[in-house]
């Protein structure tokens, strides 16, 4: 009895709580697992880059590989959520229990699939996704490992966005939190011969580039082991079961609309790391590495804004489905307001400190140093932008706006980037480069601009739709 009253008390809060509060409150667990897996993304290439400048762009290769498990897996996820959201605050939680279940065990297929397929065909797999001869071995030493936990790393996105949709953050939190901080641990005593800790010297198992995969796959297991227990145990609102999938046509409609946004931004995303590290290949490993590094420093605001928007969406999301379109409107001008600000003060910081964050990951290739300075540095210009489009994507999303949510999706690394990159690349060279990503964002906004008029406007029509229902209602009354 006390767990169902947890759980009214909790739908309660989402259609009744302060905005600010209850935005604050549903996405700070979620920044603060955003920041861990940041955290434990980075360690592998910290440690890793002890052994090169080849072994780290062989990492930076590979997260082209995370993408790709996370394509399928994302788009059930956010798809899921998204439909989770409005159908708990239009109170049909059978329908709800359904669409976790089906896009759960779809997630578990596709991870399999990526697995095997990836196993057969490693070797042209690692030299599509970017790697030189130099770093080729490394590549296929850190993507065999994390193949494996292909099936527990999509199933995961799938209940971190669910759990978040049912205003579950904090154990969302744990999973991905725990998972990231056991990464931490493990990477130096798999990846190194040995392990200073407080002047203690510990022998490790020195397997190198394959070492950091295996840590980080034992840590995805963990991490899924930790999201899938509140499910098995019922003490989550939804209900997890083989026996409720369902590819009702409503299901999968809605699901593959909300969630192609996550598809194609994932899809364009690796098809835009494809391109950039096949150009930066091209010119040197230290301009690769650069590039990768850059990127998984960049996943620190990244992440926080990311993580902030993931706690609106789920908030405009019931809001919607209970037809309460004040609060919608609300919810989307602290949450704009606020993300901005964050940005801003995030960019300024490490702006600041890009040399020092570089070289953590280096101390003798000054070419590397320089340019993933620099990359950092323009993209910090542009974070407030980012921040901005970021919401206005999770606003299309939470509303069902499938349009705009796959529209702006397309743009950071689709249509706003790939047009651009080739020419910056052949105008300025390593500036132009560096510089692509930065770019596209402050682009992205006139997109964005456009499709939030289109929202407002839908937001408006369903307001003057609900009011002359209450008309026609008293009317008959």
């Amino acid at each position: 009895m006390g767990s169902e009253n947890k759980r009214i008390e909790r739908q309660r809060q989402m259609l009744e709580g302060s905005i600010g509060k209850l935005i604050l409150k549903m996405s700070i667990p979620t920044m603060l697992s955003f920041l861990i897996t940041s955290i434990y993304s980075l360690a592998d290439t910290y440690f890793v880059s002890s052994l090169g400048t080849n072994a780290t762009a062989a990492v930076s290769v590979n997260t082209s590989l995370d993408m790709i498990i996370m394509m399928g897996g994302s788009m059930l996820a956010v798809g899921a959520a998204s439909y989770i959201s409005r159908l708990l605050g239009a109170g049909n939680k059978d329908r709800a229990d359904k669409v976790l279940s089906t896009a759960f065990f779809s997630a578990l297929v596709f991870g399999a699939l990526i697995m095997i397929f990836g196993k057969i065909f490693i070797t042209p797999l690692v030299r599509l996704l970017g790697a030189t001869d130099t770093c080729e071995q490394y590549s296929i030493d850190y993507a065999s490992y994390i193949l494996y936990a292909a099936p527990f790393m999509a199933t995961s996105f799938v209940m971190n966005q669910t759990l978040r949709s049912e205003g579950n953050a904090f154990l969302s939190m744990l999973g991905m939190g725990i998972g990231g901080i056991l990464n931490c641990i493990l990477d130096p005593f798999f990846i190194l011969k040995e392990v200073h800790i407080f002047g203690l010297t510990i022998g490790g198992l020195g397997m190198e580039v394959a070492g950091a995969s295996i840590a980080t796959a034992i840590s995805k297991l963990v991490g899924f082991v930790i999201l899938i227990s509140p499910y098995l145990i019922r003490h989550t609102h939804l209900r997890l079961s083989i026996r409720k999938i369902s590819y009702a046509k409503d299901i999968v409609k809605e699901v593959v609309t909300i969630g192609s946004s996550s598809l194609f931004r994932t899809g364009l995303s690796i098809v835009a790391g494809i391109i950039l590290n096949n150009i930066a290949g091209d010119i040197s490993d230290s301009m690769l590495a650069a590039i990768g590094v850059s990127t998984k420093v960049m996943m620190f605001p990244f992440g926080f804004l990311l993580g902030f928007g993931q706690g609106y969406q789920p908030i405009a999301g019931y809001a919607w489905g209970a037809r309460d379109y004040r609060r919608v409107r609300r919810a989307y001008a602290f949450a704009a307001k606020t993300a901005v600000i964050g940005a801003a003060a995030m960019g300024v910081i490490m702006f600041i400190f890009a040399n020092q964050l570089i070289n953590l990951f280096t101390e003798s290739d000054a070419d590397m140093m320089r340019l993933g300075a620099l990359c950092i540095r323009i993209q910090c210009v542009a974070l407030p932008a980012h921040g901005w489009v970021m919401i206005v994507n999770m606003f299309c999303g939470a509303i069902g706006y499938a349009f705009g949510a796959l529209m702006l999706a397309l743009a950071r690394q689709g249509t706003c980037f790939i047009p651009i990159v080739f020419p910056m690349a052949a105008l300025f060279g390593e500036i132009g480069l560096c510089s692509v990503q930065g770019v596209a964002d402050v682009i992205s906004i006139f997109l964005a601009i456009v499709i939030l008029k289109k929202v407002m406007k839908k937001v408006s029509n369903a307001e003057e739709a609900l009011l002359a229902e209450k008309v026609t209602e008293a009317l008959q009354g």
